[in-house]
Parts: structure tokens; C-alpha cells; sequence
């Protein structure tokens, strides 16, 4: 039984993918994509050996690139990404890396606010079920799918590492990615849609304070995918006017600046649970930003995350499959 769980975020797709009753392999690619047209050659005239290439509606796409890659193409920042060419995009490409012709359960996430919407999340089924024709010579057919909200994929990632305190615990799932921060609730394997709740105080917001703080101090302005890019790489400087530029500094001025209003947020949703949680759990790409915001804030609960939080979801929804 081959399954895959894909989390096609807005900065990178991330993958967890194999058969039933193995260890999953875990794959991570920039989550740019767009039409092939809207990308320039090497002046080497060599081929670009880190594109993939994939069709949309039989058009040519290329995907799982860093976002500013591509010319004259805007990045989708909004709720209705889904329904995106370049979200159907980063699919195709997740169905090509997952290694195999049929998938039979795939598992994806949607932010908090957007699962609460039956619509959404059965338009998002229906996507993604069936025969794909990922590339001219290449289809991948997927069977079942099944759509979670995405911290419940870094919870169940967490169960899978063996904590032995989480049993009738209320745990507090806390999931920042570029363009939401998402929260949930759950005890006893039930998730508490009241105390539940999504935030655009999210990754990108960080990145933009830190470009704003970095040209207030340096005279110029430092794109967001710059910034984004150097993170993922795990470079520490970025190149501002001929000069490398410390980029810590700045990421933990601006975290400072931006999580308080997340966690105010998240604080505000909690106001309506009888008791109080009694874990936090910390997943995702941009847990970096808000961890010490979280510790401060829960100082009596200690701030867990996972190993490789960036994968938690993608794990966790490879398990979620692997248990149906």
C-alpha cells in the first residue's frame, strides 16, 4: 500500500512518502512554481539541473524552485491558493518525487480556518483524487484522500516519537507556517474546533519586519524570498549593498515584534476551554520565530517541538494514512 503525505505550503512542499509498514522517506523542495516560460536560461546554456519539470492543464510548468526564480509571476498569498495553477503545480511535482505510478491513500492538511469550510475541504478531495498527467510521458493515479487540519499532522508526528506523558493530556498544537499560524486543541483524540484558530501574524509577516529593520539600518530594502532563501539554505548573512549582513539579529528583533500578537491571539481562543492545557507542542517550518514568544507566555508548561518540525506535518499525515 503506497502512501503519501503531502503538506504544499506556501514556502516549501515537503513530503513524506513510502509503503505501509516501512519507514517513510521525507523530501523537502522550495515551493515556487510557475509557468516554464517565466523562467530565464543559464548564461552557460546549460540546463538547470534543480528544476522540475511538470504540466498543468497541458501547460508547461516548473516547479519546487525558490519563488523569486521566476519573472513577471506573482507568489500566491491568500486563501484560495489551492485552487492555484501553481498549487496544482507543487501537487503534480509531490506526485512525480513520491517514486511511484499509484498512490492508494494520500493525506494533506488546510489551515484550521480553512478546514472548518466542508467546501474547501471536499473541493481540495476531489482535486487530488483520480489520474494525474503530471508530465507529457507520466501519469500517477491516486485512489483515496483524506484532508486533516495541518497541526494534526505535527501531533500525531509527536505521538510517533514515543512521549509517554501525552495520555489524557490537553495539548495545545501550535503550527507556524509562512502564510498562517494555526493552533489547535486536542484531548483524548478529539479536536476542540471552538479553541482552535488561524493567524496571519505568520512567517512571511517576521521576514517582512526583518527586510523593513535591516534596510532602516543598512539603506536598502531586502526581499522577503532573499531572506526566505538564506533561512532555508541555513546561511547566517545575507548580501545588502556589497556588505554581508548578520541576519540573526534582525529575525529575533522582528519575532519579538511580531509573535506577542499571535500568542495574544491563541491566549484569546483558550478563554473558552473549561481547564487549562497541559502540553504545548510546537511544529512546523517557522517554530524558530515563536518559541521563545510561546515560552514566555506558557512559562508553567515547557515548549516542546519535534525532531525536524519543518516535517512534522508531512510525517504525521503519512501516518495518519498508514493508520487507515
Amino acid at each position: 500500500m503506497n502512501i503519501l503525505g503531502i503538506d504544499i505550503g506556501y514556502s516549501n512542499l515537503k513530503l513524506a512518502y513510502g509503503e505501509k509498514g516501512a519507514t517513510p522517506k521525507t523530501l523537502l523542495r522550495p515551493a515556487g512554481a510557475a509557468p516554464a516560460d517565466r523562467f530565464s536560461s543559464r548564461f552557460d546554456g546549460k540546463a538547470q539541473d534543480d528544476f522540475l519539470h511538470v504540466q498543468v492543464n497541458g501547460e508547461p510548468f516548473i516547479a519546487g524552485v525558490a519563488p523569486d526564480r521566476a519573472e513577471m509571476w506573482s507568489r500566491s498569498l491568500h486563501a484560495d491558493y489551492p485552487s492555484s495553477a501553481s498549487y496544482q503545480a507543487l501537487f503534480h511535482a509531490g506526485l512525480l518525487l513520491s517514486e511511484v505510478d499509484h498512490v492508494d491513500m494520500l493525506v494533506t492538511g488546510l489551515p484550521v480556518s480553512q478546514y472548518l469550510d466542508e467546501k474547501r475541504r471536499h473541493a481540495i478531495a476531489e482535486q487530488m483524487k483520480g489520474s494525474h498527467q503530471v508530465t507529457p510521458k507520466r501519469s500517477v493515479s491516486v485512489d483515496a484522500v483524506k484532508v486533516i487540519p495541518q497541526p494534526v499532522g505535527g501531533f500525531l508526528d509527536f505521538i510517533a516519537g514515543g512521549d509517554a506523558n501525552i495520555e489524557g493530556a490537553r495539548v495545545l498544537v501550535i503550527d507556524p507556517g509562512f502564510f498562517s499560524v494555526d493552533w489547535v486543541v486536542i484531548a483524548d483524540s478529539d479536536l476542540h474546533r471552538q479553541s482552535s484558530g488561524t493567524s496571519l501574524e505568520a512567517s512571511s509577516v517576521v521576514l517582512e519586519e526583518a527586510s523593513r529593520l535591516i534596510a532602516k539600518d543598512y539603506g536598502s530594502n531586502v526581499s522577503t524570498e532573499k531572506l526566505e532563501n538564506a533561512i532555508r539554505g541555513g546561511k547566517a548573512e545575507v548580501l545588502v549593498l556589497g556588505k554581508r549582513v548578520d541576519l540573526g539579529p534582525y529575525i529575533e528583533q522582528a519575532s519579538r515584534k511580531v509573535a506577542p500578537v499571535v500568542v495574544e491571539s491563541i491566549q484569546k481562543s483558550l478563554r473558552k476551554e473549561s481547564e487549562s492545557v497541559d502540553r504545548v507542542l510546537l511544529v512546523g517550518g517557522g517554530a524558530t520565530f515563536f518559541k521563545e514568544a510561546l515560552g514566555a507566555a506558557f512559562a508553567q508548561l515547557t515548549v516542546v517541538t519535534t525532531k525536524d518540525p519543518v516535517f512534522s506535518n508531512a510525517r504525521g499525515f503519512w501516518l495518519m494514512g498508514a493508520s487507515l
